[in-house]
């Protein structure tokens, strides 16, 4: 037997910290000299870095902490406070060990029943995660603060949101009795035999053991626990350690990138390095614009800055002084960085080996996507003027691409994808899947998404428990259902090649399907899956079923019990013994106490289990007998004895318990922990199998994100009624003389993307581009609105997504740049105007003549003469790039101006007159339109009428022969064809599973009566009206993992729903998917199936739905809804001669 128990903490992998060498049989000194502690000349930088987080403590107390804090090491300890030797052997010894190893991550040891820091940790605990310091505030003390077990996962919470990263060292624990408390530890291990006698030095302790079986085993494990790496967790991160062994599925948040910014000859160039994924991506080439918006959407963990950075095109060090840089600057100044020099890619590498503690053989795969053919990514003031990132008052561009209920990871790959719009080969195989996808008719996968991040994470710790486990299998069987059907096979050799250039990972169809299968059946063979039922929780009668659900329920039910039968036969033979227990030394007393008759402050007793304590007991009071007189229960009671608790205390005066009934508890939690070992060690065991298989995984993972993604663009596009584009490679031209020709833009019927076409109500315009438009209107005439509509469906076009037009021809252009309104930046010491200036700057430097260029109300910030020459030179330099756009302006002089420009387009926004008033169309017209309609304007937004005339008399005065001028235009140029008027585009608001046999049988029998039900009803009606008969009827089955194809949408189907319970439900709809959804929503009906066909017509469909629910009854069905059919008018009118049934 084991003296005593005392418990190891984890080390790191690559080294063993034995902190006092001695050699065997040598016994352990008592004297600790003090541990010396050497700065390195690193750590002076990661010292500096805790003293400017400690200068941002704002809190009383934790300032009052901070003053006490010494920066002659790593914690900030004060070796002359209380607690706060450095000796070695010590606890904050050990600490300081690693400390060293992790110098930029607040470090929380376990320490009992608390995770606790000390010096500077502790500050940022108090200060951040509003935890109080242990002993108060008193200043003879170094800062200690900690949390206790329980609030870890809220401590880490509270800690990486603010953007702390957090090393957790755990105790490990040796085989211990059950429920027998835990021993401190003191760092190094040693072995050694003397005189019969078994011994293991852990630094100044002692273990004795008389069996040398059990040293060597707490020895093994003692060693096992030295290699394990310290947990952490960091913003992007979270903590996993222990998760192996719960019963919860765990929320996984975006990881953070550690980032480095750097200048090149081609331009700003962006390094991403996720630690997790052990990946890294270098983007050169790009603009300050485009940059900034990757930042604005990239939560990064560092942010290092390269010193190519200091000196800009200006030739000043101080960014934001003026010129190029200054946008940049305003981010990361915003923002925490150092600066870094070297190679850019080389030398963030190994800053985040050294922020990690990551050894130096540690390889990173690189998973850059070649930028040759690729457009230029989204400029910042695009990206938030369509909406592609979310921006207060502009119509959110995601939210119209994909369903409400599609979230999470299928939106940010649609984001991702707009701000970095991909390849043409790429965009064109996201569209050829997307047709695929709207024409099938076979029902689709579910599509389970697991974040790739969390894959690695949770299989490269080891923590994967069996809920996730079960995710994964869902994820590989989609794969393979996607593989065996014939019509989605082909949607899923399109999706490989846009899988590869989201992940770098290049993977064969068949390699890919053939590890799927292998790693799917392992898991299979291992987790226990939903609907296994051979792992009841014990149960007997005089034992409370709540005992044996906590004790059980931590292990049982999650793998397959083949693995475990001698561990559930322990486990069933101790419950039993403790049964037998109970009922020996319990039962005699309680039926003592019920044949017991006495009034108030009789006897009392029960058996009550005592979850605290993980007991099962006898609770009583005033049951001993006055006189001993031989009577039943009698000898049960002098056996019995107070409960004790794990410390050996009393639990209380009324809890009693005796040595068979501890002896069988013991058994039982001993049996009870075996197996739970077990399971661990399997799930464990799995982990470390698929860890060689993390990039299929990894790959299979995102390729459903971007299956449902699609799946989901296409379903909310064909409710819109949008279309798929031409998507034309775009050429530039050698002679810039010459048109572009075919490969111009056109888009018929186009209208703005935030109105559901649908529902109506939008005005469409047919955009012909081959050239630069030079646009002119009125105020609120749409010049906005169709510039941003433009921008959007080009956007959506060169990414392969469906566009809101009535057909289109997209050339695939290498960068779409949208300028619209600046506003002033005050932070940067810059003007609206100057702004606009750094916009038209990187504009006119990126574009080329296969860009889309489109600039709204140029030079609006200035005087009026200056701005027309500018706005004249900006369109002369377009007109020369030979690009496509549109330049919309109010400075109407500009067309005074001799400009050379050889192929741009004067177009205009419509008016009429009506009532003797002009109101705008926002039609897309050619001319010139001078008349702004500002007076009309003002008046319609309540400006006072009395300002109003003023002003026009102040015009007649100043501007008279211009305004006869403006009013000769206004009538040459008005568009008096279109008299609809229609609403203002700017107004609208936009809007128990049965056996496989059993089932399948049901299946069947439903499926001939509906056909022998409806076919003589459409065939009686094709007679009636002289048709041909109908084509036959076409049954499709939705799975309970399964969703109904995008085809559905729109068309008019029957339904039945085959509930769990064999009954049926029967409906019709236009929305099938959006009512299979409404149907599983409701309790017990998650794993419901459908069968449904699709008929010509809501009249066809309320009349055979009626028939149905008023036939199937007396065929034998059971029904839910039979009374639908009892007060529904459906069926009573005859069909079109249009109508036919949809085959």
């Amino acid at each position: 037997m084991c003296g005593f128990i005392c418990s190891l903490r984890i080390r790191r992998s690559e080294r063993i910290f034995c902190f006092k060498e001695r050699r065997l049989f040598t016994k352990a000194t008592k004297k600790n000299k003090q541990l010396k502690v050497a700065l390195e000349e690193r750590d002076y930088a990661h010292i500096i870095w805790w003293k400017e987080r400690m200068q941002m403590c704002k809190k009383p107390s934790s300032v009052l902490l901070v003053k006490r804090l010494t920066f002659s090491n790593l914690l900030g300890v004060d070796s002359s406070l209380k607690n706060g030797s450095l000796k070695e052997g010590t606890l904050n010894s050990e600490i300081l060990q690693f400390k060293s190893k992790f110098p930029r991550e607040v470090l929380l040891c376990r320490v009992g029943d608390f995770y606790e820091a000390i010096g500077v940790d502790a500050c940022i605990l108090v200060e951040y995660a509003g935890l109080n310091p242990f002993g108060g505030l008193r200043s003879e003390s170094i800062p200690r603060a900690g949390c206790p077990v329980v609030n870890l996962r809220q401590t880490l919470d509270d800690l990486t949101r603010n953007g702390f990263s957090v090393c957790i060292v755990e105790e490990v624990q040796g085989p211990t009795q059950a429920r027998t408390r835990k021993s401190r530890f003191i760092s190094g291990i040693r072995l050694c035999m003397e005189a019969n006698i078994m011994s293991i030095e852990l630094g100044n302790k002692t273990l004795l053991f008389r069996d040398s079986c059990a040293a060597v085993l707490l020895a093994r494990t003692l060693v096992a626990s030295l290699k394990e790496k310290p947990k952490h967790a960091r913003p992007g991160s979270p903590y996993v350690f222990g998760l192996v062994g719960d019963d919860q599925d765990l929320d996984f948040p975006d990881p953070m990138p550690v980032v480095g910014i750097s200048r090149s000859a081609k331009g700003y160039c962006m390094v991403s390095v996720l630690e997790t994924m052990k990946t890294y991506s270098a983007e050169d080439g790009l603009t300050e614009e485009a940059l900034v918006t990757k930042l604005r959407t990239c939560r990064c963990h560092h942010l290092f800055l390269h010193t190519s950075l200091r000196h800009n095109s200006s030739g000043t060090c101080r960014w934001g002084e003026f010129g190029e840089g200054g946008l940049l600057w305003g981010e990361c100044n915003s923002r925490q960085f150092e600066w870094f020099d070297g190679n850019p890619v080389d030398e963030l590498l190994y800053k985040v080996k050294e922020l990690y503690g990551l050894e130096d053989d540690i390889s990173f795969r690189n998973v850059t996507v070649a930028s040759e053919n690729r457009p230029s990514s989204l400029h910042l003031g695009t990206a938030t003027q369509i909406g592609a990132l979310p921006t207060e008052g502009i119509p959110c561009l995601l939210k119209v691409l994909l369903p409400s209920n599609c979230t999470g990871l299928p939106v940010m790959y649609v984001r991702d994808l707009l701000l970095n719009p991909p390849a043409y080969d790429i965009a064109s195989t996201v569209q050829e899947a997307c047709k695929l996808m709207s024409n099938i008719t076979c029902s689709i996968p579910e599509f389970t998404c697991v974040p790739p991040a969390k894959l690695v994470k949770l299989l490269e710790s080891r923590e994967t428990n069996h809920i996730e486990f079960c995710k994964i299998k869902n994820v590989l069987d989609d794969i393979l259902q996607l593989y065996t059907n014939s019509e989605l096979v082909e949607i899923l050799k399109l999706l490989m090649d846009p899988t590869w250039a989201a992940t770098g990972l290049k993977a064969e169809l068949e390699t890919l399907v053939s590890e799927c299968r292998s790693v799917s059946c392992r898991i299979g063979e291992i987790i226990s899956l939903d609907g296994e039922r051979d792992q009841k929780i014990s149960s007997y009668t005089l034992i409370p079923n709540e005992f044996f659900e906590d004790m059980e329920s931590s292990w049982k039910g999650r793998v397959k019990r083949i693995h475990l039968e001698e561990e559930f036969a322990e486990v069933d033979e101790a419950a039993e013994a403790l049964s037998i227990a109970i009922k020996e030394d319990f039962l005699p007393i309680i039926s003592r106490i019920r044949a017991t008759t006495a009034p108030l402050g009789g006897p009392k007793g029960e058996i009550l289990y005592a979850r605290e304590h993980e007991a099962v007991w006898f609770k009583g009071k005033r049951f001993a007998p006055s006189v001993w007189a031989g009577t039943p229960g009698e000898e049960q009671i002098k056996q019995l004895r107070p409960a004790l608790d794990s410390k050996g205390k009393k639990v209380g005066e009324e809890w009693f318990t005796t040595i068979k009934v501890e002896e069988a508890l013991t058994r039982y939690h001993d049996a009870g922990n075996k197996a739970k070992t077990k399971v661990l060690e399997l799930l464990r065991g799995l982990s470390a199998e698929l860890q060689m298989k993390i990039n299929i995984l990894v790959f299979a993972s995102m390729l459903l994100v971007i299956a449902k993604a699609l799946f989901g663009h296409v379903s909310e596009g064909r409710r819109r009624k949008w279309i798929f584009p031409i998507l034309t490679q775009r050429h530039s031209s050698e002679d810039k003389d010459v048109l572009h020709g075919d490969e111009g833009m056109k888009i018929s019927g186009l209208s703005p993307y935030w109105f559901d076409a649908a529902q109506g109500g939008a005005v469409r315009n047919t955009v012909d581009m081959k050239s630069l438009f030079l646009l002119t209107g009125p105020n609120g005439g749409g010049k906005s609105s169709l510039l941003r509509s433009i921008c959007a469906a080009a956007l959506l076009g060169i990414c392969g997504f469906m566009v809101p037009a009535e057909s289109a021809v997209i050339p695939h252009f290498d960068s779409i740049m949208l300028h619209m309104k600046s506003y002033d930046s005050p932070a940067d010491g810059k003007s609206s105007f100057q702004v606009e200036m750094s916009e038209i700057r990187s504009i006119i430097t990126k574009a080329t003549s296969k860009s889309l260029v489109l600039i709204d109300e140029i030079c609006r910030g200035t005087e009026t003469a200056k701005g027309t020459c500018i706005a004249g030179s900006v369109i002369e330099t377009l007109d020369e790039i030979n690009c496509l756009g549109i330049v919309s302006t109010h400075l109407h002089g500009i067309f005074d101006l001799p400009l050379k420009a050889k192929n741009a387009v004067y177009k205009a926004m419509g008016s009429e007159f009506i009532d003797n008033r002009t109101m705008p169309t926002w039609k897309l017209i050619d001319g010139i339109c001078k008349e702004s309609l500002a007076f009309e304007t003002a008046q319609r937004e309540g400006v006072p009428e009395a300002l109003i005339q003023r002003a026009e008399e102040l015009y007649v005065s100043v501007y008279a022969k211009d305004s006869l001028k403006t009013n000769e235009s206004k009538l040459k140029h008005f568009n008096k064809s279109n008299t609809d008027r229609q609403s203002h585009p700017e107004k609208e608001i936009s809007p128990v599973i049965p056996s496989l046999k059993s089932f399948d049988i049901l299946r069947k029998e439903v499926e001939s009566a509906v056909v022998s039900i409806c076919q003589k009803r459409m065939t009686a009606l094709c007679k009636k009206n002289g048709h041909l008969e109908p084509s036959a009827m076409r049954f499709v089955l939705i799975g309970s993992k399964e969703q109904p194809p995008p085809s559905t949408i729109g068309a008019s189907s029957v339904y039945v729903m085959l509930r769990p319970d064999k009954r049926l439900y029967i409906g019709e709809t236009d929305d099938l998917q959006g009512r299979v959804r409404a149907h599983r929503l409701k309790e017990g009906m998650q794993n419901a199936s459908f069968l449904y066909f699709l008929v010509a017509g809501k009249s066809m469909a309320c009349q055979l739905e009626t028939l149905l629910i008023n036939q199937l009854p007396s065929q034998g069905f059971h029904l839910t809804n039979i009374a639908d059919g009892k007060h529904r008018n459906f069926g009573t009118s005859d069909l079109s001669e249009k109508e036919v049934l949809v085959g």
